[in-house]
């Protein structure tokens, strides 16, 4: 499954971060936390999308949702400083084919492993993975490595299925995928059918589709549209909730 034109469109949200850029174990990462107490074992690892932690600040502001919802969120540079811009992003143009190939496994995953590193060290044990998009193939190797305690992903890129469908069904992480109904990216609804069929059973995971809204809606969709705020809301509550309950 490959990157897409719809993994470089949506809609860039209005608000403004309240975490913070911080070095963690030598990667860039944004860190957002809870006011007041929170449990300090339980914390969100975020994965982003080809835009990164510096493009767009939809991430952050999810993240700080999380942070809100009462787990303390990082979000690592995973694009080493290299995001797909925000020209690209407005006009709806980019060439992936020649991006792509500097953003493979070896250079994408050794920030995200520091990172969860850093937080197995502060004291983080129930973390929980959070994948969009180009982020979501990260979180199914960790979930495959058994690395993390949760997990979720929101209209996937980059999955091999039936692979690692396969795979995933014989993990025992609780595992909530939170799909697009009308996503035109490689995790189609005929894909996601295949996937469905696979998992049908497991009690690890839980299978969610968000009706009438496109691949991206859950960190990209139109605010103003309420089919796509509804579908965004429902799929971070979901998240939460699925979160609350397993970890």
């Amino acid at each position: 499954m490959s990157l897409g034109k719809c993994c470089i469109s949506g809609f860039k949200h209005d608000g403004t971060p309240v975490g913070a850029i911080e070095e963690i174990n030598g990667v860039r990462t944004y860190v957002t936390l809870p006011k007041g107490d929170y449990d300090k074992t339980k914390a969100v690892l975020f994965l982003t999308d080809i835009f990164g932690i510096d493009t767009l600040p939809n991430g952050l502001l999810l993240a700080d949702s999380y942070a809100a919802n009462g787990y303390a969120t990082y979000m690592p540079d995973l694009l080493n400083g290299d995001p797909v811009p925000m020209d690209a992003f407005q006009k709806g143009e980019f060439d992936l084919g020649a991006w792509f190939p500097h953003h493979g496994a070896d250079v994408t995953r050794p920030p995200i492993d520091k990172v969860l590193r850093a937080m197995r060290d502060k004291g983080f044990t129930k973390v929980a993975a959070i994948g969009f998009c180009f982020g979501a193939r990260y979180v199914v190797d960790l979930v495959l490595d058994n690395a993390v305690q949760a997990a979720m992903v929101a209209h996937p890129s980059l999955l091999e299925v039936p692979a690692d469908i396969e795979k995933l069904k014989q993990s025992s992480v609780p595992f909530l995928w939170n799909n697009a109904g009308d996503d035109h990216g490689g995790f189609n609804p005929d894909v996601q059918k295949q996937a469905r069929a696979i998992l049908e059973g497991s009690a690890a995971h839980k299978w969610l589709v968000w009706d009438k809204v496109d691949h991206g809606f859950a960190i990209r969709g139109d605010p103003s549209d309420e089919t796509q705020r509804k579908a965004a809301d429902g799929a971070f509550e979901a998240t939460v909730q699925f979160f609350n309950d397993k970890l």
